[in-house]
């Protein structure tokens, strides 16, 4: 009896955890995302992996490469969270956007946890979904 009682529990318990990450996923997201919006590159910079941060050296040059290689991201807007998944050990949190002339963008976003928190350990542009067709 003890032991289905521990097997309910985790069972139980497994979903609100994936939930909890979920929101705190979607938490530095959004505030990396009203970050660019906001023109605060350094703000954006501290939800940036260790990885991310050792790529681009310092803010400036990472705001840089967020303006020009992810223009939806720099200027966005009806931000959506889709599901979050894993592959292979990493968690994936999949992102609709809008950017500032109105075109529908998918994103994922690999995350990491470290010490400090989730952080954004890279972005792929997914295709874009085929809407009206």
């Amino acid at each position: 009896m003890r032991r289905f009682f521990m097997g309910f529990v985790l069972a139980l318990g497994l979903p609100l955890m994936a939930q909890a990450q979920g929101a705190e996923i979607e938490d530095v997201i959004g505030s990396q995302l009203e970050a660019f919006n906001a023109r605060d590159v350094e703000a954006a910079w501290q939800y940036a992996s260790p990885m991310i941060k050792g790529m681009f050296g310092e803010p400036g040059n990472f705001g840089m490469m967020v303006q020009q290689g992810y223009p939806m991201v720099w200027d966005n807007r009806d931000v959506r969270f889709l599901e979050l998944r894993e592959i292979a050990g990493v968690l994936y949190q999949k992102v609709m956007l809008r950017d500032a002339s109105g075109g529908l963008h998918i994103l994922d976003y690999a995350m990491i946890e470290t010490p400090e928190g989730w952080q954004i350990d890279g972005v792929q542009i997914l295709p874009a979904p085929d809407v009206g067709a």
